[in-house]
């Protein structure tokens, strides 16, 4: 969750800073990325529909954003999606950023690039934005993390009535 502070909406909000100090964003590695459909809206699984495996289907709007994270790949050749989860208001990623020899800004996209980028695909195809302004990440610093993690992006669907982010 984005933390924000002040609930009155007469006072402005302000944003906190969820971004590694002095950290590049561009560097080689493994990003933990959750992105919040705002107000939590549930709209990227059908009601009450599940798939032949047990999870729900994707919504119309569900398999844009499907489709915006298979893009990615498209776009930056230095950057791979390992796994992903679409919730129903929600998604989980882990964005791989390969090193490359020529390192120039120009070929070495930031996470909030990328971000960005699928943020904008996605409205662009549906006409509006439905995302919130912010994301959730974290560098995943050793095997031991991406063991924990890379389990809870693929059961997460499964356990959605457990999920933080959980809303009817």
């Amino acid at each position: 969750m984005f933390p924000l502070v002040g609930d009155d909406v007469s006072k402005p909000i302000y944003r906190k800073n969820v971004r590694l100090k002095n950290y590049d964003y561009s560097q080689a590695g493994y990003y933990f990325i959750t992105i919040c459909v705002k107000d939590k809206r549930c709209m990227l699984w059908e009601d009450n529909v599940e798939a032949p495996s047990g999870r729900p289907n994707l919504s119309n709007i569900g398999t844009i954003v499907a489709a915006g994270i298979e893009n990615i790949t498209r776009i930056y050749e230095n950057v791979m999606i390992d796994k992903y989860a679409i919730m129903p208001n929600h998604i989980h990623m882990i964005i791989v950023l390969r090193g490359k020899e020529d390192r120039r800004a120009m070929h070495a996209p930031t996470i909030s690039r990328i971000i960005n980028q699928f943020k904008g695909f996605v409205t662009k195809q549906i006409g509006y934005s439905i995302w919130q302004k912010l994301f959730y990440d974290h560098v995943i610093r050793n095997e031991q993390e991406y063991q924990n993690i890379c389990p809870y992006i693929e059961t997460n669907p499964l356990k959605w009535m457990e999920d933080c982010y959980y809303s009817k």
